[in-house]
């Protein structure tokens, strides 16, 4: 008997581990795409996979499980900031979440960061979702194409998701109706940024189960080359109730590990200092040798030594130019640099790089946006504090215009 709903998950072809989670339960499926370094990642997905599982329950009523599912996972995100307090090596852990919830005819959906949700329904696929990133606000304001976005160097640049640097993230939900034969998929960007929108319809269609369908696509993103890691939920909408069925995979899977191995010492043994050599006395294995003559073998040591110390120190001036120049042409290639940061209290863009670099600064202010910086997100303010680099002013100024417009 096939089931009406189907996870896979694959650690990719690049990645060394997975910071994907995903669940398909009986009413409740979800998609979580970790991020926060090696380990931040894993229990980020993990902790709000696991925190959402006790809402794959059947519900009377729609608006209540839309209440609860925002609550869980306001509640989730809250739970992440307590875990970065306790480990704080931790800091800046997050997860995108794409969730659906069943209820009856229609399905609940929350969404915040870059994962998808998709909808085939009579043979025709739609994106329900949005994407919470800076190339779908260029997009949106028609700076660049869906195509050009593919290969923007700042695709990966998330403007929401749940994690330890906004208490109160927005989420969006939303109420759908669903139809018998309807097909849901829930994906990570691991897929789409591999497999594209308009390649993903043929393996949707094709496949006979919920089953085939996520394994068939895991395949696709693999076969593609799998930069990262890669997560599947489809949901099939079948007649009469939904069987029982909870399958977790990716971090949600195993343990969830919350603590960062410590550093081992390598043990150093007890050296003590070489004694300094006793100078001896210049010998001459007995033999008579002429004043003049031992004059002049010590002369050509002496000569010897000055031209060992001549071309250490000609040695030296090479070196030392070659990193003046280094240092001179580093800096002017800074300075072909921009990115958007903050000062104490708005958006500012900087032409350089955000180090310094023997205590010389490599950036100084381009332009003061005079965008306050507490109009902004927390997640945003955060991104903007640390500094989001560009390769030309005119990138950096449509991240500054994408901000201006209105969208959070």
């Amino acid at each position: 008997m096939s089931k009406h709903s189907a996870a896979a998950s694959n650690v990719g072809k690049v990645r060394s581990s997975n910071q994907d989670a995903g669940y398909a339960g009986t009413y409740l499926s979800v998609v979580a795409d970790g991020m926060g370094g090696h380990a931040g990642g894993d229990v980020a997905s993990h902790l709000v996979i696991r925190h959402l599982l006790q809402l794959d329950k059947e519900y009377a009523d729609v608006t209540e499980a839309q209440q609860e599912l925002l609550a869980t996972l306001l509640q989730a995100n809250e739970m992440l900031s307590d875990v970065v307090y306790e480990h704080p090596e931790l800091a800046g852990l997050g997860t995108t979440v794409s969730a659906i919830l069943r209820v009856g005819r229609q399905v609940v959906i929350a969404h915040i960061g870059d994962s998808r949700i998709y909808l085939l329904r009579e043979g025709n696929l739609s994106q329900v979702t949005v994407d919470h990133t800076f190339v779908q606000r260029l997009i949106d304001s028609g700076r660049i194409t869906e195509e050009e976005a593919h290969d923007h160097p700042r695709r990966s640049v998330l403007m929401r998701v749940l994690g330890d640097v906004d208490a109160s993230p927005e989420i969006d939900t939303v109420v759908l109706d669903v139809a018998e034969g309807d097909r849901w998929m829930l994906c990570s960007d691991g897929l789409t940024g591999v497999v594209y929108s308009d390649r993903l319809k043929p393996f949707l269609v094709e496949a006979e189960t919920a089953d085939d369908a996520a394994d068939t696509l895991v395949q696709a993103s693999l076969t593609g080359g799998a930069p990262d890691n890669v997560t599947v939920v489809v949901v099939d909408i079948t007649d009469g109730d939904p069987e029982n069925i909870a399958e977790l995979v990716g971090s949600a899977a195993g343990p969830m590990a919350v603590k960062a191995p410590e550093a081992k010492l390598i043990p150093t043994p007890n050296l003590k200092p070489r004694p300094k050599p006793k100078k001896l006395p210049i010998s001459t294995g007995g033999m008579s040798v002429p004043p003049t003559a031992l004059t002049a073998q010590l002369d050509a040591v002496k000569a010897k030594r000055i031209r060992r110390r001549a071309v250490l120190i000609g040695s030296m001036i090479v070196v030392v130019g070659a990193i003046a120049i280094s240092a001179i042409l580093g800096y002017r290639w800074s300075q072909t640099q921009f990115y958007v940061g903050g000062d104490k209290d708005s958006v500012v863009i900087y032409q350089g790089i955000s180090q310094n670099v023997l205590g010389f600064e490599m950036s100084h202010v381009y332009v003061d946006t005079d965008i306050p910086l507490d109009t902004l997100t927390a997640y945003q303010q955060q991104q903007i504090k640390n500094g989001i680099p560009f390769g030309s002013y005119q990138e950096a100024q449509s991240l500054v215009d994408s901000l201006t417009s209105g969208a959070k």
